[in-house]
């Protein structure tokens, strides 16, 4: 990609500017670029740095928990519906956008997959596939077989699946991103931390080390970082959300004969556990999986024994290899919320932003970024078409995060319960 510069010093004039380079950012700075309007992106890194180049890489057109038919009863028939329509495409959104500018990231447009862990998961999952067929989604029901058939393994008792998901290489497909987005024209600015947004006039000054962008709107789309591993460009902002560490590993490139019987048909799969099991293979037979930690300290050693455990009761096959062996293993943070539904903030007149992935960042922060730049560049005429708010700070924001540890016990203990 085109190489990118800190901000020079003095101020520097945008229609819009958008605080963090992830994928939410750089589809908002895209879509505003190609619309006409003067872009400058700011990002105190570098280009994927964070939760958008570190995560698995599944592309999945489906929230956690927050269902089609949770989202409407949390946010009201109408924004709970334009919720689901954006859920529903998000998977198309980011494959048309490889497709449409050429980006090289080794996508796979093949499906995802959920398998039910246990019989009373089902339910789940045709509750699940009926609410999103009901909103014209192509979800489909499958079988034990049929999930045996598309996976590789017996573990499962049937499931659901989307054919419009899939997989990618999300650094790659992040900084593809940042290529089209200064193909269009907007600015990215790298290293270049976003330390305070102040009124002036009619404009926002988004003041960094060095210069400043006088903005007549502001995208925050920093997400988990936002004074975590950054400034938070906006105060109290961290304190709406619940930053979670999650880890990624991959195997060393498994054997033709291996690679054949693990999801053979090439589908992404994370499954129904709540302390979630999920892999898919990459461009070059890695088997690229993950999982969550209690505790950090030792994590390299040890998520490789907990993992490797893990692939050995879901793939049995792979007791051929006589131990796995481990040659990638990476970890992020993303941005939870207490009731697990995404947050849109109104933070001031003409200064929004979003927290609230939960885990499924990647293809609704790409279906999003077009519509927040919409509603930023457009005022209240385009902002009536999403929940806005004022920011809801956690109570007990200290608690929370320290929760987390905990909350990863009790899912263990509730995946061996009905």
């Amino acid at each position: 990609m085109r190489p990118t510069q800190p901000l020079g010093e003095g101020d520097h004039l945008a229609d819009l500017a958008v605080v963090g380079a992830g994928v939410t950012g750089l589809t908002a700075a895209l879509h505003a670029a190609a619309r006409g309007a003067k872009v400058v992106v700011l990002e105190a890194s570098e280009i994927g740095w964070g939760a958008s180049g570190r995560n698995n890489g599944q592309v999945i057109p489906a929230l956690t928990r927050a269902d089609p038919d949770v989202l409407v009863q949390a946010f009201g028939p109408e924004h709970g519906e334009t919720l689901v329509t954006l859920l529903r495409d998000s998977a198309n959104a980011v494959f048309d956008l490889v497709r449409q500018h050429g980006i090289a990231c080794d996508a796979v447009q093949n499906g995802w997959v959920q398998p039910a862990h246990r019989e009373s998961r089902l339910s789940l999952s045709r509750s699940r596939c009926e609410q999103w067929r009901r909103r014209g989604a192509p979800a489909e029901l499958v079988d034990r077989e049929q999930v045996a058939a598309i996976t590789g393994s017996r573990m499962w008792c049937g499931g659901w699946l989307n054919p419009t998901g899939g997989h990618l290489n999300p650094l790659a497909f992040t900084r593809g991103l940042a290529q089209a987005a200064l193909a269009a024209g907007a600015m990215v600015h790298t290293h270049t931390a976003a330390t305070g947004l102040q009124r002036v006039g009619d404009r926002w000054r988004v003041a960094t080390p060095g210069g400043s962008v006088l903005a007549r709107k502001v995208l925050v789309a920093t997400h988990s970082y936002s004074g975590f591993a950054v400034p938070s460009p906006w105060p109290g902002l961290q304190h709406t959300l619940v930053p979670v560490r999650s880890y990624q590993i991959s195997t060393l490139p498994l054997p033709s004969e291996l690679r054949a019987s693990i999801l053979p048909r090439n589908h992404a799969m994370s499954d129904t556990h709540a302390d979630l099991h999920f892999a898919h293979l990459d461009a070059d037979g890695r088997l690229v999986t993950g999982g969550a930690l209690v505790v950090a300290a030792g994590y390299e050693q040890r998520l490789r024994e907990r993992i490797g455990q893990r692939l050995l009761k879901i793939f049995p096959q792979l007791q051929a290899l006589g131990g796995i062996r481990f040659d990638y293993l990476w970890h992020g943070v993303f941005a939870a919320t207490l009731d697990k539904l995404p947050r849109f903030w109104r933070l001031d007149d003409g200064v929004l932003g979003w927290v609230g992935c939960n885990g499924r960042g990647l293809a609704f922060c790409a279906a999003l970024g077009p519509v927040l730049a919409d509603a930023a560049l457009d005022g209240e005429r385009a902002r009536i078409r999403m929940p806005f708010e004022a920011p809801r700070v956690i109570p007990g924001h200290a608690l929370a995060r320290m929760g987390v540890a905990a909350g990863i016990l009790y899912y263990r203990w509730l995946d061996g319960r009905d």
